[in-house]
């Protein structure tokens, strides 16, 4: 597994990570002995980094990663997040009380006295994000974390937060069919030596090495109601999709593996964090970090695959409270 790091003097971590998100039951039914392979595996692969939030399945994530550390040991790299309370209604509360209280939380649940990485999960616009940066910059030195991120934001507010402390990481969907960070973030985070850790990479399992069939999706799962998946979006989309599926396969490579090289490729400080709940779905994940795409192969994803190629938007109204919007 290559490696990247956290933050231009930070962490080393697989350019590869985990997205737990799917532990807590966001996606569909799992089980802890499942998500205990789960985490086995990526362990064999070389995938060290796992990224999770207090609020996937209300803790649930936290608590399989911390009954497999506890029977296992942590040779992970820790990052957690928080700011969201789902209510409903949904809001976002960044001040000092709710943050300490929430990293206590999830250091309980993870069953470590520390992570390697606290994010804040969004923005509350009222509080002025230098305030919160002091917060953050508090939690660092009592040692409960190790380093700063922060998550659907805005270049803008990386280069205030920059100001006050470095900032280890911001994360951001982005994806062959998601390429709004291209509009600025990817450059802001070159220039505060910050990384760009790419959720979704795998398009909510849109790359997967077969076709996916909405009706199957479950009662709770995110998706129902994402634009993308919904009709007409969805069959215009599979189609640019199917079109992938191929190439991929004439290449000799798992669709998820060629996405992730992709997006690997845009950048030395960008790590993917594609998130499974089974085993299986690990190895393409990480063949990723390996693959090299030449020149031609990228000039031939970008015809399959140009920018803004995507049917529907990333979010619907209620989904898309709370990340910032740019440009």
């Amino acid at each position: 597994m290559k490696k990247r790091r956290l933050g231009e003097n930070g962490v080393e971590i697989g350019a590869v990570g985990l997205g737990c998100m799917s532990f807590g039951g966001m996606f569909g039914p799992t089980n802890e002995a499942e998500s205990h392979r789960t985490l086995a595996r990526a362990l064999d692969l070389g995938i060290d980094h796992l990224d999770t939030a207090n609020i996937y399945g209300n803790g649930a994530s936290e608590d399989v990663i911390g009954s497999f550390i506890r029977a296992n040991g942590n040779r992970f790299t820790i990052a957690t997040k928080a700011g969201i309370e789902n209510g409903p209604p949904r809001r976002f509360d960044n001040s000092p009380e709710y943050l300490r209280a929430s990293l206590e939380a999830s250091l309980r649940r993870l069953g470590v006295d520390h992570v390697a990485l606290f994010y804040i999960h969004r923005r509350e616009q009222s509080r002025p994000i230098e305030d919160v940066m002091e917060t953050l910059v508090r939690f660092k030195d009592e040692g409960k974390i190790g380093a700063i991120g922060l998550s659907e934001i805005a270049p803008s507010t990386l280069e205030r937060a920059s100001a006050v402390h470095p900032v280890a990481a911001v994360q951001n969907e982005y994806s062959l069919w998601t390429r709004l960070p291209e509009l600025g973030l990817v450059d802001a985070c070159r220039r505060n030596g910050t990384a760009l850790v790419a959720f979704s990479p795998l398009a909510r399992g849109m790359f997967s090495t077969a076709p996916l069939d909405p009706e199957r999706f479950g009662p709770f799962d995110f998706r129902r109601t994402n634009p993308r998946f919904m009709a007409p979006n969805f069959a215009y989309n599979q189609k640019a999709f199917d079109r992938f599926r191929a190439f991929a396969e004439a290449k000799g490579q798992p669709p998820a593996a060629l996405a992730i090289a992709w997006v690997l490729s845009r950048a030395p400080h960008i790590v993917a964090i594609p998130g499974t709940r089974t085993a299986g779905h690990l190895d393409e994940c990480a063949a990723g970090a390996d693959l090299d795409p030449s020149a031609s192969d990228l000039a031939e994803i970008d015809e399959i695959m140009p920018a803004g190629f995507a049917h529907g938007d990333r979010y619907n109204d209620a989904q898309a409270n709370g990340p910032e919007r740019y440009c």
